[in-house]
């Protein structure tokens, strides 16, 4: 997508947030200061710690940078996530989560040819809030599934699977007992799929898919599934190809984008220059694609694949010893 501005100058929201989050922003735009594009980064304040000095996680000042930027770069947020991610997706109507899983040489991936894109709806489900309530014999949550919503999803899959030269989209639900919810999901999907002829479609429960994944994660391209199993599944593609530190992720709407790395604040080890910044680049690559850079993207891409098939200079979670700017600047070497 090309933005409405002077071409290669972009305004980008920068929103480190909590933890690690800070250290794989920093090491992220330390290489994306190496290509020739003009960013304007306006820093914003979200998380935990901006909920203890100013009284709220989130700010109105924060979400207007967002607002005004043409794309965002989100670090990590720690107990104060569904106030800050899940308000920013909702304000901002980023109704698409996009959490690619692909297999990286010299990770613990349980196999090389694993390539897909999950795609999951982001404002609707069980995620809505406001839509959990205390009752006297314990607690209620409100599934929402809307037609709009779920055709909106399922069609923004199948462009994606056309314009990526994928051939099959994969829907994910649990119609067999969410009989009116789900199976209006599963219905919208045939629907859809009706539009794209050339392309195939196929649908499964989200048990199954789990097992799936780990039995035949090669044979997925495209899943498209509602929010909460969107989430699990996507984390469990973490645990096929190395783990979180490798699994990018992308929010879209119609008047914005935020980018983030899928792992959270990691409060163990942050401040200690150990936390793997590649999920954080991948997150980058995201964003410079969104933008129009694809030169840029591809260059990024390649510098992250030869130092981790080079294999010496990785962080511990990849069987190294590097440091969180020591992967930086061997990434920043092969551009």
């Amino acid at each position: 997508m090309n933005t409405s501005k002077t071409k290669n100058k972009y305004q980008i929201a920068i929103v480190p947030g909590d933890g690690i989050g800070k250290e794989v922003m920093e090491a992220t735009l330390y290489v994306l200061e190496a290509f020739d594009i003009d960013f304007d980064y306006v820093y914003g304040e979200a998380g935990d710690e901006c909920l203890q000095k100013n009284g709220e996680a989130l700010p109105e000042e924060t979400l207007q940078i967002i607002r005004d930027a043409d794309a965002c770069l989100f670090g990590a947020a720690g107990e104060t996530a569904a106030d800050v991610i899940v308000k920013i997706r909702q304000e901002m109507k980023m109704f698409a989560n996009l959490r690619p899983v692909k297999a990286y040489p010299n990770t613990n991936s349980l196999r090389d040819d694993i390539d897909f894109m999950i795609v999951r709806e982001n404002t609707e489900g069980l995620y809505i809030a406001g839509e959990e309530s205390l009752t006297d014999e314990g607690a209620v949550a409100r599934r929402i599934i809307t037609r709009e919503a779920e055709e909106r999803i399922i069609d923004y899959a199948f462009k994606y699977a056309e314009e990526n030269s994928k051939s099959k989209v994969t829907g994910v639900h649990k119609a067999n007992v969410l009989k009116k919810s789900d199976g209006l999901f599963r219905e919208i999907f045939y629907d859809v799929a009706g539009r794209y002829p050339e392309i195939e479609a196929e649908d499964y429960y989200v048990d199954a898919t789990a097992m799936y994944l780990i039995t035949q994660p090669e044979t997925f391209e495209v899943i498209v599934t509602t929010n909460l199993f969107g989430d699990i599944l996507s984390d469990e593609g973490a645990g096929l190809v190395g783990g979180l530190g490798l699994i990018p992720s992308a929010n879209i709407g119609e008047n914005g984008a935020l980018f983030e790395p899928v792992h959270g604040s990691a409060p163990d080890i942050a401040g200690q220059n150990k936390a793997n910044p590649i999920a954080m680049m991948l997150s980058a690559i995201m964003m410079l694609r969104y933008l129009g850079e694809n030169e840029a993207a591809d260059r990024f891409d390649a510098a992250i694949l030869k130092v981790l098939n080079d294999a010496n200079i990785l962080t511990g979670d990849l069987g190294g010893s590097a440091t969180t700017m020591e992967l930086a600047s061997e990434v920043k070497n092969n551009l």
